[in-house]
């Protein structure tokens, strides 16, 4: 039986697990909310012990299997064809760090990296860390960190083992390869080694699993010896750190979601008092670059989309700062670099990104300003792997949709780009069969909202194509332009894909951000409805035609969208990790991101706050009326977005939807947020989404 034999709508498949209901009143400013699912949230998380909750989530797994396995499942077909766009026996671009060369590898078959290292001047290589070895001990393995001590001698890596995001913080001595540091297991991503080699700092989370503490760890000590270097009292804020660039200071960033405090360590003291580089104060972002005796800070404190300017690294009080950069209305500064002899400025200048060098030796600090030339009029570029502090390369990572992922080495004295690797396809891939655009959408108020698509250069514009629209559109997390070998597959089988850059995100700078968040959320939700409408009145896919998906917070959006779009305008919606409960999880300060939250969604203590977010929340707002198709996904381990949103809306979508489109939900029960870690893993997870796509779609393989 073909895939095209089987209809897909929900009256075709066996009957789909229907969750209890248990109601619970909550009361928020005098009115009464019933939650008849709040039962799925196990008391007990992050463990998940309840067998009722247990038994729905898995019955809900299995019904997938029924829906899409069986003689037709196209999920194997599609693994296997993702795969073929691996390079399987892998090499990253080696870089210098510190008298070493290190380089990660993939061998065929192995589905984490292998970190070697030589030393320079010789061809001699060692292993220094090899993560399917660590990988084979659980059933899941993230390594966030991977910092080597100046003398080479160590390497300080954080391990997640349950896609929990609590990390471990491990420390391996390369001279044996035994393991000399193994704890820590409330860690989060982020350490930093002592000029000396033998101070590690690493952070530590509260009870709430929020960041908070910097503790000095000396080897050969116990960890109940360690030292409080910072705490963080705000429960609305919490830290980061890292080592600049000139490997001079330990940096301790504390913030929230519109604010910074930034305190340098010096690395050659680390029993020293970090010091404040300036006092917080709400709203006032900043960050701070070491270049000699000179501070270079990033600022928006007379600009939202912020200005570049300078002090004495030995007092860096604003009475002393000289702006090198002024504010502009249409270039948004984006962070900063600072090598030896040159500053490297990332911004966004009427959206497009921009890579811009100073020569901070002229005298005014900005002479021989240069911006760096790339192929596309549309892409996304960030730094790479950038350790040599007076070496003068930069090296970029870069992409478009229509480019696949680019290592280049730009050398700041000549001027000139080199490719150091182009990501291979085994399977092929010729970009002139690939056409890219950049279109603008009008939104109902008048903004015009940028959209990027990529589609086969034989796309039909009359309609009857097929259209697939992501988006993001929170926390100022712009989406730019990315190449994605998964996606081939979609445009192969006569899909556009498109990007629609909606407020919420910082594409046109720090106000669309602002545009999109708090009182103004809707914009979000009205954006993305309004370019799907635009792109089928372009003849890209009619009403009906169209596919949506976005994750976390873009999940957020794609509940939003699937209760308030037109009926009929989306065909599918793909929900991943969503953040639907919005009004629950906002009113409960138990749980990690809540308040840290309240400067992006709002507190909803405040009755008005209260009101606005249970007007959009999705779970809040499901309705007795007819949705798309829907791929809902969760993680178990998830601390950013419970698995309970995901199964609560599942549950009562399932018992108000009035249509016969089929509804599926997925609970990765050994994941979080991220889904799977290995790379051959995530495949299921890409081939999962594409088989609901296409079965949608009426299409097959």
């Amino acid at each position: 039986m073909s895939v095209s034999d089987v209809p897909f709508r929900q009256s075709a498949f066996a009957k789909p697990p229907v969750a209890r209901v248990w109601p619970v009143e909550k009361t928020a400013h005098g009115e009464v909310r019933v939650d008849p699912y709040d039962w799925l949230r196990d008391p007990a998380f992050p463990e998940v012990k309840d067998p009722d909750i247990l038994s729905y989530l898995e019955a809900e797994n299995g019904y997938i299997e029924q829906v899409l396995g069986g003689e037709g499942d196209l999920r194997p077909a599609l693994v296997g064809e993702l795969r073929a766009r691996i390079k399987e026996d892998d090499t990253g671009v080696p870089y210098r760090r510190d008298g070493y060369f290190y380089q990660s590898r993939f061998a065929a078959g192995q589905n984490y990296p292998v970190f070697v290292r030589w030393a320079a001047g010789t061809s001699e290589e060692e292993v220094v860390l090899d993560v399917n070895v660590l990988a084979a001990q659980h059933d899941f393995m993230r390594v966030a960190d991977f910092e080597t001590t100046r003398d080479g001698r160590y390497l300080a890596y954080t391990a997640d083992t349950d896609g929990s995001e609590r990390y471990g913080v491990r420390v391996k001595d390369l001279s044996t390869g035994d393991l000399v540091l193994e704890g820590a297991a409330d860690a989060t991503p982020g350490v930093a080694w002592a000029a000396d080699g033998r101070h590690l700092f690493y952070i530590r989370q509260d009870e709430f699993q929020r960041p908070k503490t910097v503790w000095r760890h000396r080897l050969g000590t116990a960890l109940t010896e360690d030292v409080l270097v910072y705490e963080e009292a705000d429960p609305a804020w919490m830290v980061s750190l890292d080592l600049t660039l000139s490997g001079r200071f330990i940096r301790i960033v504390a913030h929230n979601n519109v604010s910074t405090e930034v305190r340098l360590l010096d690395a050659a003291q680390p029993e020293g008092e970090p010091r404040l580089v300036l006092p917080r104060r709400q709203g006032h972002e900043y960050n701070v670059e070491d270049q000699g005796d000179i501070a270079w800070i990033i600022t928006n404190d007379t600009h939202r989309n912020f200005r570049l300017v300078k002090a004495p690294l030995a007092d860096t009080a604003e009475a002393n700062w000289v702006e090198v950069i002024a504010p502009a209305d249409r270039t948004y500064l984006t962070g900063h670099m600072a090598f030896r002899d040159w500053l490297v400025v990332y911004a966004r200048v009427d959206g497009a990104q921009v890579v811009r060098v100073l020569d901070p030796k002229q005298a005014d600090g900005i002479g021989g300003t240069h911006d760096i030339a790339f192929p596309d009029t549309a892409f996304e570029v960030g730094p790479g792997a950038n350790f040599d502090y007076d070496g003068g390369l930069l090296r970029l990572r870069y992409q478009s949709l229509v480019t696949p992922p680019t290592v280049y080495d730009y050398d700041l004295n000549d001027r000139t780009l080199a490719i150091r690797k182009v990501q291979e396809i085994p399977s092929g891939y010729d970009a002139d069969q690939y056409v890219s655009a950049r279109l603008m959408a009008p939104a109902r108020d008048g903004t015009l909202i940028p959209v990027s698509i990529v589609h086969r250069r034989d796309f039909p514009k009359d309609g009857s194509g097929a259209l697939h629209l992501y988006a993001y559109g929170a926390y100022g997390n712009g989406i730019d332009p990315y190449f994605s070998a998964n996606r081939l597959g979609l445009l192969d089988r006569g899909f556009a894909f498109a990007i629609a850059h909606i407020r919420g995100g910082d594409e046109l700078g720090r106000g669309w951000y602002e545009d999109g968040k708090l009182e103004k959320k809707i914009n979000s939700f009205t954006d993305f409805i309004d370019a799907a409408q635009f792109l089928a009145g372009q003849g890209y896919a009619k009403a009906g035609n169209i596919s949506a998906e976005g994750g976390s917070a873009g999940g957020l959006l794609m509940g939003a969208v699937a209760n308030m779009a037109p009926e009929g305008l989306f065909r599918a919606i793909v929900a991943q990790v969503p953040f639907v409960d919005v009004v629950n999880t906002m009113l409960d300060d138990s749980l990690p991101l809540t308040v840290i939250e309240y400067d992006e969604w709002g507190n909803p203590n405040e009755p008005e706050v209260y009101q606005r977010l249970k007007s959009y929340s999705p779970y809040d707002n499901v309705a007795a009326k007819a949705y798309p198709h829907l791929l809902i996904t969760a993680g178990l381990s998830d601390p950013r977005v419970t698995y309970w949103e995901p199964a609560k809306w599942t549950a009562k979508l399932r018992t108000l939807k009035t249509d016969d489109h089929v509804l599926l939900s997925r609970t990765e029960m050994g994941a979080g947020h991220a889904g799977a870690a290995g790379r051959f893993d995530k495949l299921k997870e890409v081939a999962l989404t594409q088989a609901f796509l296409l079965r949608a779609f009426g299409k097959g393989l």
